[in-house]
């Protein structure tokens, strides 16, 4: 349990200045590195102000999460979720406990994939994932998920915040509030973003809501310069550089005394002085021309369709290997929403990350690193088992499948997860959640158990109550697969 001390309610009526690094660039930039102290107070805390590393109030079995978050919900009967009975009854009218109630769907849509027993577990995966199959005594596939809505909006906010209301925190920015980060030169919480577009629900996808500022995702680009106005377009001399930095900080000095109880004024303050120290540190950590060649290849870099999501892979995996707490992957737009060529749409879905992803975990496991990095795949929802026939396609073959959030898959790897395991499960047609039901709040729980935090302390006193990430919701830790 988290002591009163570390997550502390919020009282709004003090302030307390960052030990020993001034204000500003310039307390940043000329002295925070030496002399900043290791941890940060509770009133740090309460003020939100702080990104320094809190000890976790449990006992860790991870350090860090990257996140691979697969916008647009992928189809769990297709890829994690066999369903042999559908299989065997496809192109015939759903039995009645498994009808589509919305009448979306038409007839039953067996896939079109083989699935096959993988490693020495024999958990089961789609042809369509060779990659990551490679790693299924490392995975454990929660195949029993449901969720609150069937529209990708609401269920993006129930995945990413716990619930189906816009402007909560992002689970990344919790875990960025209860931890910190251990390395001070780089964000606690970071999203990397394909260059070729946003996700669907664009910066809400890593928004810390009512959280201060601080503590949301710092946008990292994979293509051109990974972070935008880190470096001065024009090269100074180190006098008037520091000449720059001394007003600046004076003046942050003063303007935060005129306006004590600004969290949105204290977290730009934070997040400058967070840009100075990432002069020093992030043209390093982003650099993945440091890799070698093999490790690139390894990742899919030296391919067209694999090079994207390949390099974001590897990049989260420096981010972490240096201290970043939390780590999202997004695809743009929600290219895993196959209303329509569902076979084709899932080949080119999964052409562009399987490999990438096996690598990832390739990668982190050979450095010793899986242990304690925990990976968690999955979208908002899953796909239904009916054929969905939308523009009047009706041509066998070309089917899609519609939003589906009764039941559906997704999958945990290292961190203190147990692998090579399937918990829970779909009735025989990969309808409805029907053993161990496992929720979103659920998955939150165990998430935040993994890295030492118990869901139910991990609080922020907002609006007049002590909100969480689980917030209403009777969450449990998943005990079986940790």
């Amino acid at each position: 349990m988290a002591p009163e001390s570390v997550f502390p309610k919020v009282q709004q009526n003090r302030r307390t200045i960052l030990s020993g690094i001034g204000s500003g660039f310039a307390g940043m930039a000329l002295m925070s590195l030496l002399e900043e102290s290791k941890s940060a107070t509770a009133a740090e805390i309460r003020r939100g102000q702080s990104l320094r590393p809190v000890p976790a109030p449990g006992i860790p079995k991870a350090k860090a999460v990257i996140q691979l978050f697969m916008h647009g919900g992928p189809s769990h009967v297709d890829l994690l979720d066999p369903k042999p009975m559908l299989t065997k009854f496809d192109g015939t009218r759903p039995p009645a406990e498994v009808a589509d109630d919305e009448n979306r769907t038409t007839y039953l849509l067996g896939s079109p994939f083989r699935f096959s027993r993988c490693g020495q577990s024999g958990l089961e995966f789609s042809e369509i994932l060779p990659g990551i199959s490679k790693h299924a005594d490392d995975i454990a596939v929660i195949r029993s998920m449901y969720t609150e809505h069937r529209n990708h909006e609401q269920a993006i906010w129930m995945a990413n915040t716990g619930m189906t209301v816009a402007g909560r925190p992002n689970i990344g920015a919790w875990v960025a509030y209860g931890l910190g980060t251990e390395n001070q030169n780089l964000p606690a919480y970071v999203a990397l973003p394909d260059p070729s577009g946003m996700p669907v629900d664009g910066a809400r996808n890593w928004s810390s809501g009512w959280l201060p500022p601080l503590y949301q995702g710092t946008v990292v680009r994979s293509d051109g310069m990974p972070v935008l106005h880190l470096q001065p377009k024009v090269s100074r001399s180190e006098a008037i550089e520091q000449g720059r930095l001394s007003l600046l900080r004076a003046l942050n000095e003063s303007h935060r005394k005129r306006h004590p109880s600004e969290l949105e004024l204290d977290a730009r303050i934070a997040t400058f002085e967070l840009a100075a120290r990432m002069q020093l540190s992030a043209t390093d950590a982003l650099d993945v021309a440091q890799e070698t060649e093999s490790t690139r290849k390894m990742y899919g870099m030296e391919q067209d369709v694999t090079r994207s999501y390949g390099k974001r892979c590897l990049m989260a995996r420096r981010l972490v290997e240096r201290g970043v707490r939390f780590v999202q992957i997004f695809m743009a737009g929600q290219p895993w929403d196959t209303h329509t060529n569902n076979t084709a749409g899932l080949q080119s879905c999964c052409a562009q990350t399987d490999l990438p992803v096996a690598a990832l975990l390739s990668d982190l496991k050979q450095r010793g690193m899986l242990d304690s990095t925990l990976v968690l795949w999955g979208g908002e929802f899953g796909r239904t088992p009916g054929a969905e026939q939308r523009d009047g396609n009706n041509a066998r073959g070309a089917e899609g499948r519609d939003h589906h959030p009764y039941g559906f898959s997704v999958w945990m790897a290292g961190g203190g997860i147990r692998g090579g395991q399937a918990y829970g499960a779909t009735d025989d047609f990969g309808y409805r959640s029907v053993v161990d039901r496992t929720s979103t709040a659920d998955l939150h729980a165990t998430i935040l158990h993994q890295l030492g935090m118990d869901h139910s302390e991990l609080t922020w006193h907002h609006n007049s109550r002590d909100e969480r990430l689980t917030d209403v919701y009777p969450a449990r830790v998943i005990s079986q697969i940790v």
